[in-house]
């Protein structure tokens, strides 16, 4: 449960070893990252939490009912996170109120400088604004990724899955035009002073003069998409992760590619945070592990996410087929172990026989909270072939079909021997 402090002997003629920090606890993919004015890194995760880091140990803010995917520190002793559920959430004191809801899922959030004002954007279409300033922002023709304000507050940008970076003007809430057009999805934004730099669907990666909207530079590489993005103004640093377990360090004062560091042996790089001091960068990917490398020695490191990477990764020829269904479709979300685990759903231990909805501690959904399905061959089989949202409407299980008829019988047999009671 604390960061470990792992040493690398580092090759070709690097003679000390090095140190990256493995922050361990999350059940699920790392889908956030934030830290704050003072120090602390805070994390989302697809195990429906947020970790808050202190002492080398996480404390676990339990409330939403879904996936986080954004967390942020407002700078008002608050955290904030957005999930799956359609809720914003703020924290004080390791309890929550919903501050905001929408009708898709939470992407991304923001603040102004003084945290008066919040942005989220939505798979909604919307963006919206709480706290001194309230109310929902309409205008994109498809889900919002991304948002960010200017440096006095005043402005707001949000980027969509319809291609664009709209503008809003947040005192009255209105909209003052499109920024960008880039004609795929515009996934991350960072705004500095006078420039926004955004990632795309299509490996995208630009800085746009706000005054003007021309184009200053294209960083675009031969990697797709770009998945999170951080800025560290006292250094000039933008850190860009993208699909292809890249982390590209780009120099805003020189407007030059410093650093481009494999971060991963394989898989996404969907969150990235900088230190306050700027010498050190969190990632986070498809493990449940938070990583932590100074930023001097980035080009000196071998890929660690996926060092300790998920079985599911490994080369598919080496599993059965029953065990590879269950890890490429269950083992994110499902343990096979008895007992209490971080993941996002129920252990599956002893799951043949049981009702559904029944494990304890657990926190369903209405849908499965006293369901009268028994969960066997019958029931496992038509859950896959169906899908979730058909099988059971309204379970907070994600889509997940299986269309081979020998794929689910190859499972189904797994399960029987991988979730078998001593």
């Amino acid at each position: 449960m604390k960061a470990l402090t792992i040493c690398l002997m580092l090759c070709a003629g690097v003679a000390s070893a090095q140190e990256f920090t493995t922050y361990k606890g999350h059940g699920g993919p790392i889908m956030g990252l934030d830290v704050s004015a003072s120090g602390q890194l805070a994390s989302a995760s697809f195990d429906n939490a947020v970790g808050l880091w202190s002492n080398d140990r996480p404390t676990w803010l339990d409330g939403h009912g879904a996936a986080v995917n954004a967390v942020l520190f407002p700078g008002d002793g608050s955290i904030v996170s957005g999930a799956d559920d359609f809720t914003v959430r703020r924290w004080r004191d390791s309890t929550s109120e919903v501050i905001g809801q929408h009708q898709g899922k939470v992407a991304h959030l923001a603040a102004t400088p003084d945290g008066a004002v919040l942005a989220s954007a939505s798979w909604d279409g919307t963006i919206g604004l709480w706290g001194d300033v309230t109310a929902t922002l309409s205008g994109h023709g498809q889900g919002v990724n991304t948002v960010a304000f200017s440096s006095d507050g005043a402005t707001l940008y949000s980027g969509s899955s319809d291609g664009t970076i709209r503008i809003w003007d947040v005192a009255s809430a209105t909209a003052q035009g499109v920024l960008v057009t880039h004609g795929f999805g515009i996934n991350e934004m960072i705004v500095g002073d006078g420039w926004l730099a955004y990632g795309a669907v299509d490996g995208g990666t630009r800085v746009i003069d706000l005054a003007t909207g021309a184009q200053i530079k294209d960083f675009s590489l031969e990697r797709r998409p770009i998945l999170s993005m951080d800025y560290h103004p006292a250094t000039d640093r933008i850190a860009v992760g993208d699909g292809h377990g890249y982390i590209m360090v780009i120099d805003s004062a020189a407007w030059r590619i410093a650093q481009d560091f494999r971060a991963t042996r394989q898989g996404p790089v969907w969150a990235l945070a900088y230190s306050k001091d700027g010498g050190t960068i969190h990632a986070g990917g498809i493990d449940d592990v938070i990583y932590a490398w100074p930023v001097a020695l980035l080009d000196d490191f071998d890929p660690a996410i996926g060092a300790e990477t998920r079985p599911f990764l490994r080369q598919a020829e080496t599993m059965p087929n029953g065990e590879r269904q269950f890890m490429r479709k269950c083992s994110i979300c499902h343990a096979l172990t008895a007992g209490p685990s971080r993941k996002a759903g129920p252990t599956l231990y002893g799951v043949f026989g049981r009702q559904a909805g029944t494990v304890p501690d657990y926190r369903y959904s209405p849908t499965l909270t006293g369901s009268d399905i028994i969960w066997n061959d019958t029931t496992i089989d038509a859950l896959f072939d169906e899908g979730p949202d058909h099988y059971i409407p309204g379970s907070k299980m994600p889509m997940q079909v299986i269309a081979a008829a020998q794929d689910r019988i190859d499972l189904i047999a797994y399960l029987r021997t991988a979730t078998t009671e001593d």
